[in-house]
């Protein structure tokens, strides 16, 4: 296995954590990449050894010019896998063609429920019983690609988003990790909507 990983990130960088500290992912992480100066997520990052940077979106007058420098980033560091791990934009055709197939993004709510920013106080609002946590392919829609884990997060009568985004956050530091290791290890077999994990 010989991988080159960015992790895109926009805020405080959990997940950003939980792969760092997972002894099969962090050799492999070369960039975390953020659209927004000054966040925690840069710090673990030059905590850990890992280069930091940031590509702001303002200066760019639209989405796709956007993801050409973001694009043009993570080729002069020839990155060829990306984890979307709280990374607040979206993506143009200049990043999702080049690595297709090779980006994953976690989600705090059990797709196809829930796409978007308001995962979390989506259900709540909503009044379902169980919400949960997927990863997922990258594609030209949002919250749309191939769904490769998920795991169900219950939500309990007296639960706040605080309360409720404390055990989101717990799922997805199993799942992405999980799914990003058997991306790394050639175990996932996509066939079109459908996705497997060899050996799971």
């Amino acid at each position: 296995m010989d991988a080159r990983i960015a992790v895109l990130v926009s805020g405080s960088g959990s997940n950003l954590q939980a792969l760092l500290e997972d002894p099969g992912i962090r050799p492999y992480v070369v960039l975390v990449l953020s659209d927004r100066p000054g966040v925690r997520a840069l710090e673990r990052a030059e905590r850990a050894g890992v280069e930091a940077l940031v590509v702001d979106p303002t200066g760019h007058e639209d989405r796709e010019s956007y993801s050409r420098a973001v694009a043009e980033t993570l080729a002069e560091r020839n990155v060829d896998t990306i984890v979307s791990a709280g990374f607040m934009r979206i993506l143009g055709t200049e990043v999702l063609k080049r690595w297709h197939g090779r980006i994953l993004n976690v989600h705090p709510a059990l797709l196809p429920s829930f796409p978007g920013m308001r995962g979390v106080s989506d259900a709540l609002a909503h009044g379902v019983k169980i919400t949960g946590v997927t990863v997922h392919f990258v594609d030209e829609e949002v919250d749309h690609g191939p769904i490769v884990t998920q795991e169900a997060v219950e939500i309990l009568p007296d639960d706040t988003w605080d309360t409720l985004e404390e055990r989101i956050h717990a799922a997805e530091h199993r799942q992405l990790p999980r799914a990003v290791r058997a991306l790394l290890d050639g175990r996932i077999h996509v066939d079109g909507r459908s996705v497997t994990i060899e050996g799971e």
